[in-house]
């Protein structure tokens, strides 16, 4: 079953006298990138947290947010007077030295200030070690990650569906192409002997039979497409075979994609034949879009 690479999840869980909240999101990326936000004096966590994610996520942009509070009176923040005196201070000596532009302005509330850097810190003596609170953090962002898995998987599910689809599309395509090739060397081999029939009567310079023979044989081998036929059946059954491993496959997809097109504009190339042609270009449609979804497959 295929998992997508976007997805969202969250998680509040009560431990110790603490609320426990994550939030996790992922968005597509080529490789696993974490950024994790903790809050101050839990950075230490961040290694192990990251080691947590990749347990569970093979690829993708990774944006991880926790936050702790108290679930009790009291609170796990506290004012810094001197930097709170700090801003004060400068504010009204900005005001008193520019009245000008300043006017009757009113200085602002404390809560404002409360909002400045700096001002609020985490009262580090209101929480417990971050060691400490380890088992509950990463209980919690397991949850947060299963709700991600899940979101992940379903979109997956969907996906997969859609590609399902249009690998059948494309074996179907790729039947008409094998269908129509032994006929685009036949109508040569016609058009050819016709044309050479035409320039005898109208008095053209004799030829051999050995030569229109010789002729043709070229055409045949330039013409021929079984070997691109064969190896695109080959990558449709690989295609199918990697969405239901199960696995991280993502990669893998892509590069079958890209091989697929490979083979189509072979194809193309040695197409002598307007049915032909219509076909690649309906081939190509299809493989586009596949490879665009496949964008989205872990």
């Amino acid at each position: 079953m295929l998992t997508s690479m976007t997805g969202f999840g969250a998680a509040t869980t009560r431990d110790q006298g603490f609320l426990f909240s994550s939030e996790i999101k992922a968005v597509n990326n080529r490789f696993l990138k974490a950024s994790i936000r903790l809050p101050e004096g839990f950075m230490r966590l961040e290694t192990r947290l990251e080691e947590l994610i990749r347990t569970r996520v093979a690829r993708g942009s990774v944006y991880y947010t926790l936050t702790i509070t108290r679930d009790a009176p009291g609170s796990a923040y506290e004012i810094d007077q001197t930097s709170l005196k700090y801003h004060l201070e400068t504010l009204r000596e900005f005001q008193r030295a520019n009245p000008e532009l300043v006017g009757d302005a009113a200085l602002g509330s404390l809560v404002e200030f409360a909002r400045l850097p700096g001002v609020t810190r985490l009262n580090e003596s209101a929480l417990a070690d971050p060691d400490a609170l380890w088992e509950a953090i990463s209980a919690n962002a397991t949850l947060a990650l299963d709700a991600l898995q899940k979101m992940r998987v379903t979109e997956g599910a969907t996906t997969q569906k859609y590609l399902a689809d249009i690998i059948e599309k494309l074996r179907g395509y790729n039947d008409q192409v094998k269908a129509f090739a032994p006929g685009v060397v036949e109508n040569y081999r016609v058009r050819l002997t016709e044309r050479v029939a035409k320039a005898m009567a109208e008095g053209g310079a004799p030829y051999e039979p050995v030569d229109l023979i010789r002729e043709i044989a070229i055409f045949t081998d330039r013409a021929d497409v079984s070997e691109e036929i064969a190896r695109f059946y080959s990558h449709l059954d690989q295609f199918v075979e990697t969405m239901e491993s199960g696995t991280s496959c993502g990669k893998k997809l892509d590069f079958l994609t890209q091989e697929m097109f490979r083979e189509t504009n072979t194809i193309g190339s040695k197409a002598n034949s307007p049915e032909l042609l219509k076909l690649v270009v309906e081939m190509k449609s299809e493989i586009e879009r596949a490879r665009e979804m496949v964008q989205n497959v872990e």
